[in-house]
């Protein structure tokens, strides 16, 4: 790509009309994050196959899956995606290809642990969630595969978010929508066997899912390594860069926070309902499901606010980046909520794709009843999370993060275990969760905590 061509899409992000460009640049994100919507989906569809026990395995590792996902592709690829923005919208291109480096090292420190973690710990966790005999050997089958491969998914989604940075949505949407269409062929075959190929079970969609993001970041790698776009990797040497680190950090390590406190509300839920059985538990983790799609699609505009709201503040346009936050979040919210609201009403249009056992039905319909028309507010508070990255204000989504934290899992163990309301009230508790999330990183924009008045 020329220098021309380089600077004319950093320019488009400073200065083209404001909803033509949010628009064009979260159309990729969203097309290729749909794919990756669709895979959540898919794999709670063919694992449902196998019965109650798998789908209830499952259950207790996805929230540790998506905090992965999330913290890379969300926290620290966010972080990544702004610093390499800012220092484009600056005209920096040599900071910028430090910063992918960089982010490369990060990567790699961030699957080391994720794989230590789980791999020496991974049988007190899901204890812990309410794991037990069969469904719990689910559990570690699944997780032993998922996250021994780690490398493969914080790769990839720090290297597409490298490339956000630079202004190109089309690449990460392309890729992650090819090897969401790999999985979807790759995954039942092996789950289930075909002919000569023996069928793996639960792990089978791990194994999956691993060689397919494997796939991806090799591509991604070879891409930026010869340059093709703004960045490119290998112009400096591969040692650790003071600076660059502290530029990507200062944004990436409170970010992290957010998902961390996100699915451990999430995981805490998990741990009470599996008090009540497997079959609960398989119903709970059927209907959350729902949830983690409202992250992909957050994510489809989030990456490009943060790119934009990066873009604009490093240029010095701090009120262009502030509208261009406001706007793309309440189309998110619109979108989200609108899903929502229609599960809330006809649940069994979610529940029948993964189970048609009457107990499991009942209590996710119940779920999706209470919890199903508050998603927009999630939504909401989602992608504003991605615009304050761009900003580098991430104070109060932290603080909102916190807030939904303990009002699921303070506010649980005492309705649960002390005040023993029914489940429904327990529910009540995680709409009220979005309520609080979306209103304090909401407000907090609203008055001015960016340096910038609303109004």
């Amino acid at each position: 790509m020329s220098d021309a061509a380089r600077n004319a899409r950093t320019q488009a992000l400073l200065h083209a009309p404001l909803l033509p460009t949010l628009l064009r640049l979260a159309a990729p994100n969203i097309i290729g994050l749909f794919a990756t919507t669709l895979v959540i989906g898919y794999d709670g569809f063919i694992l449902g196959r196998l019965g109650a026990d798998a789908l209830a395995g499952v259950a207790l590792v996805f929230p540790l899956l998506m905090l992965m996902q999330q913290m890379s592709a969300g926290a620290m690829g966010g972080a990544v995606t702004a610093a390499v923005a800012r220092a484009l919208g600056g005209g920096q291109v040599e900071q910028a290809s430090r910063l992918a480096q960089q982010a490369v090292l990060i990567a790699c420190a961030g699957a080391a642990v994720f794989a230590g973690v789980m791999g020496l710990g991974g049988t007190v966790i899901y204890r812990g969630m309410g794991g037990r005999d069969a469904a719990l050997q689910q559990a570690l089958a699944y997780s032993a595969v998922v996250f021994g491969g780690a490398i493969a998914v914080w790769l990839t989604n720090i290297l597409a978010a490298v490339v956000r940075g630079s202004g190109n949505m089309v690449l990460p949407a392309a890729l992650l929508s090819g090897a969401a269409g790999l999985h979807m062929l790759l995954c039942p075959l092996l789950v289930f066997g075909w002919g000569p190929v023996p069928g793996l079970g639960v792990p089978g969609a791990g194994w999956s899912s691993v060689a397919t993001s494997g796939l991806v970041s090799l591509v991604f790698l070879n891409y930026l390594a010869r340059g093709r776009g703004a960045v490119r990797l290998g112009r400096s040497g591969w040692k650790p860069n003071l600076p660059a680190l502290q530029a990507i950090l200062r944004v990436g390590a409170p970010a992290l926070l957010s998902p961390l406190l996100s699915n451990g509300a999430i995981a805490a839920a998990t741990a009470f309902i599996g008090s009540y059985g497997t079959a609960a538990l398989a119903g709970f983790g059927v209907a959350s499901r729902l949830e983690y799609i409202m992250v992909p699609i957050s994510f489809g505009f989030g990456g490009a606010l943060t790119a934009m709201v990066a873009t604009n503040m490093g240029g010095g346009q701090p009120a262009r980046a502030l509208r261009a936050a406001w706007t793309g979040s309440l189309l998110v919210a619109a979108i989200t909520g609108s899903i929502g609201i229609v599960t809330a009403i006809e649940p069994a249009l979610w529940m029948n794709l993964f189970s048609r056992d009457p107990a499991v039905q009942e209590l996710g319909t119940q779920y999706l009843h209470i919890v199903g028309a508050f998603y927009g507010l999630f939504g909401l508070g989602l992608s504003l999370y991605f615009a304050s990255q761009g900003a580098g204000r991430m104070l109060w989504p932290i603080v909102g993060s916190v807030a939904r934290f303990l009002l699921v899992a303070a506010g649980g163990w005492l309705a649960v275990h002390v005040l023993h309301w029914p489940i429904g009230g327990f529910f009540a508790l995680v709409a009220a969760g979005f309520v609080v999330y979306a209103a304090i990183i909401g407000g907090s924009i609203w008055l001015g905590r960016w340096g910038v008045p609303a109004r």
